[in-house]
């Protein structure tokens, strides 16, 4: 499929802002915790991360006036639930900022549902993708997890990177925390593409038009200008294309932090390390969730295929 940059920004940027909510709600809780103002501070970038990826998810829209209406099936659909999810996850961020700087403490119950909104809302994000049975590349327990820990990754990352710079005793902690979810997201995605490469396309020409198990054999594609279905559904990207950008985003989105975190795990945390690590990963992640859509192999294409 054609990947749309707008999706691509929303699901990254929100995931990390997530990441980052649940990080600090476990900041107060490591040993030496941080203080309040930089708690503060962090839901509030946690909240504009989400602004912006909101704004962004705009532009994927044919009628942003009407994107309302996406939450009028919330009972059937995952969309919708998502379209729900992600204004209350940002309500709740915000929520617990301006607590922390009325009361100078984050109530247990208002960290406790900032944390069940950010887990909610990958279930939801996922499962807008996971539950496509026909495309066989999204229809896996894989792809919710992998938007969770990604999430997890690049926003305890973020988290490690901000505490240091302000100085709180939690930094040191946060970034083998940031290790853990990077090492757990490495596995998890590189288990995706170990069943990628072993999915048989689904499909065929025969179910496309309803003919059952007769031969069927492709002359045309039935016309000859360009079409919605052959621009949104068909990706002409090569296949080493492909292999060396996966290649690239493991190593660099994975791999790489992986092993600096592990060899400053034990050591001093230092913001520029942190934060040169933080953009070097994210821009990783922006390949992967490219790759994540690139990835699909419609079933509609077998219609619309060139013949051979």
């Amino acid at each position: 499929m054609r990947p749309a940059w707008s999706v691509i920004w929303f699901t990254t940027l929100l995931g990390c802002a997530q990441g980052l909510v649940v990080a600090l709600a476990l900041a107060g809780l490591l040993p030496g915790g941080a203080a309040v103002a930089t708690l503060r501070d962090g839901l509030l970038m946690a909240f504009m991360l989400g602004a912006i990826a909101l704004g962004c998810s705009f532009a994927h829209l044919g009628q942003p006036l009407r994107a309302w209406r996406a939450a009028a099936m919330w009972r059937s659909s995952w969309l919708s639930r998502e379209v729900i999810a992600v204004p209350g996850f940002l309500a709740l961020t915000l929520a617990s900022a301006l607590m922390l700087d009325r009361d100078g403490t984050w109530p247990v119950w208002l960290r406790a549902l900032a944390v069940v909104a950010a887990l909610l809302l990958w279930l939801c994000t996922g499962k807008v993708y996971a539950a496509i049975d026909f495309i066989r590349e999204w229809a896996t327990p894989l792809t919710p997890l992998n938007f969770a820990l990604m999430g997890l990754a690049s926003g305890h990352l973020l988290a490690a990177a901000w505490l240091a710079w302000r100085h709180a005793p939690a930094a040191a902690w946060m970034q083998r925390v940031a290790l853990l979810w990077t090492l757990l997201a490495w596995m998890s995605r590189a288990g995706a593409l170990a069943r990628l490469r072993r999915l048989r396309r689904a499909g065929s020409p025969q179910g496309a038009i309803g003919a059952g198990a007769r031969p069927v054999r492709q002359v045309s594609r039935g016309f000859t200008a360009g079409s919605f279905n052959l621009e949104e559904f068909g990706l002409h990207a090569g296949a080493l294309l492909l292999r060396r950008l996966r290649s690239l985003y493991m190593l660099a989105g994975f791999a790489l932090p992986t092993l600096v975190l592990a060899g400053i795990a034990w050591s001093q945390p230092r913001t520029p390390w942190l934060l040169g690590l933080l953009i070097v990963q994210f821009t990783a992640l922006l390949g992967e969730r490219w790759d994540f859509f690139a990835q699909v192999d419609h079933p509609q294409n077998h219609y619309y295929a060139a013949a051979q």
